[in-house]
């Protein structure tokens, strides 16, 4: 091979040559700038070992699982208690025993529904260790077992309450009405209850009545969960307004501080029909006879829960061949209401009832042609008309109250007007 030597090259590779050589003169003649540490770094000692400080990212071997424990859903079903339950779960008897008896908190497993849900978790070693129970959409049960212990408590979520409005007009009825309204079965059972001293709801509605509320909706988290306490309503009912504004006490009033409630009921059981009126000269049915009938048949079915009319005191609970099962109030020294043909009675001859209070169910014990409840009221010892006779009203609302009630009550007023006045524009 011929060896070349520069002056052999190409004048290109010559001119390059040249001009490195004199850049790397000009770099070891100049001297640099002296070095200096950063604030990350430290003098270091020549022949000196230190340790190599290293930042290493988390291994996923290095994380711990906090997920807490794996939960298993168990829908109950009819005929369902604690024990189908856990054993469906894959627990022991012994782990129902001891979750059972958890506290009071607890006693809420007793009162378990078809379609509720419970919420259990397991150890590693297939053993209780938690429960949830959510028995409405406010609160829920936890059940926990800490080493041995087993504790319980009631978890309450926080309820936020707007206001919501309804109205309607009666075509065929008034359940109907209040359906087509977007009224819950309690709210149409409460709206009735609020005008039952005045209104007959079985008997006295008529096609073109009106109802008009205000009431709360319940929200947890933001999500609407229910509706719940009538606010302020007004019945439109053959031409006459009653108005009703709900207190702090519980209790209705008319605007002006008047109470809704009166003494007594009109009728003391929700009935099909009245199968026999008050009358002081009715053929008997069953006798054949003209007897006076003292008092008004509801036609029920069998079972169906009879309340007492009003506060008293039973006087009389017993059974006889003409009355069958029977109960008699005493309403202070000057009413009484007299309850016939019970299937079974609910109290006990000297017992304090409370309006409202269950006293018996519907039968046809003693002469009683078919399932009915035998109502008769009496005043200073005189049989009455149920239906028509002029019922005390109760106590208004106590004077000291009466403010702060009549700065409600205008609110709700005008709550009642602005919603009616809308209602009014879309019909």
């Amino acid at each position: 091979m011929v060896k070349q030597t520069v002056k052999q090259l190409p004048k290109p590779h010559k001119l390059l040559i040249v001009s490195l050589a004199l850049v790397a003169v000009v770099l070891f003649i100049v001297p640099s700038e002296p070095a200096s540490a950063s604030r990350h770094t430290a003098e270091l000692e020549p022949g000196k070992r230190y340790p190599l400080e290293l930042e290493l990212e988390q291994t996923s071997s290095d994380i711990v699982n906090d997920e807490g424990p794996d939960w298993q859903k168990y829908r109950v079903k009819r005929g369902d208690n604690l024990a189908r339950i856990f054993d469906r779960a894959g627990l022991t008897p012994q782990d129902t025993y001891q979750v059972s008896r958890a506290g009071d908190a607890a006693k809420r497993l007793l009162k378990m529904m078809p379609g509720d849900e419970l919420q259990l978790a397991k150890d590693e070693n297939g053993h209780f260790l938690a429960l949830n129970y959510a028995y409405s959409p406010f609160e829920s049960l936890h059940i926990e077992k800490n080493d041995s212990e087993i504790t319980s408590s009631i978890e309450a979520r926080q309820v936020d309450t707007r206001l919501g409005y309804a109205s309607g007009i009666i075509s065929s009825s008034f359940w109907h009405s209040g359906v087509a309204a977007g009224l819950s079965e309690a709210q149409i059972m409460n709206l009735a209850g609020i005008f039952g001293w005045d209104i007959d709801f079985a008997l006295e509605l008529r096609a073109g009545d009106s109802f008009n509320l205000v009431y709360e909706e319940e929200y947890v988290d933001g999500e609407f969960v229910g509706k719940g306490r009538i606010l302020a309503a007004e019945f439109s009912n053959r031409g006459e307004t009653f108005k009703a504004i709900r207190y702090d006490d519980g209790n209705y009033y008319t605007p002006e501080g008047r109470s809704m409630r009166k003494s007594f009921l009109r009728a003391p059981v929700s009935f099909k029909y009245i199968s026999s009126s008050f009358n002081p000269r009715r053929l008997h049915p069953v006798l054949k006879s003209v007897r006076p009938h003292n008092g008004i048949d509801y036609a029920a079915s069998t079972g169906t829960p009879v309340i007492a009319a009003g506060d008293g005191k039973v006087v009389a609970a017993s059974y006889n061949r003409y009355n069958g099962n029977y109960v008699f109030i005493q309403h202070g020294e000057k009413y009484t209401t007299k309850y016939l043909h019970f299937s079974r009675r609910a109290v006990k001859k000297g017992q304090s009832v409370k309006q409202g209070q269950v006293i018996g169910y519907v039968g046809a014990t003693g002469l009683a042609s078919g399932p009915h409840l035998h109502y008769e009221f009496l005043v200073n010892g005189t049989h009455r008309n149920p239906r028509t006779v002029k019922l005390p009203k109760a106590e208004p609302i106590a004077s000291s109250e009466r403010e702060k009630f009549a700065t409600i009550a205008e609110e709700y007023t005008g709550y009642l007007d602005t919603n009616r006045r809308i209602m009014l524009a879309m019909n």
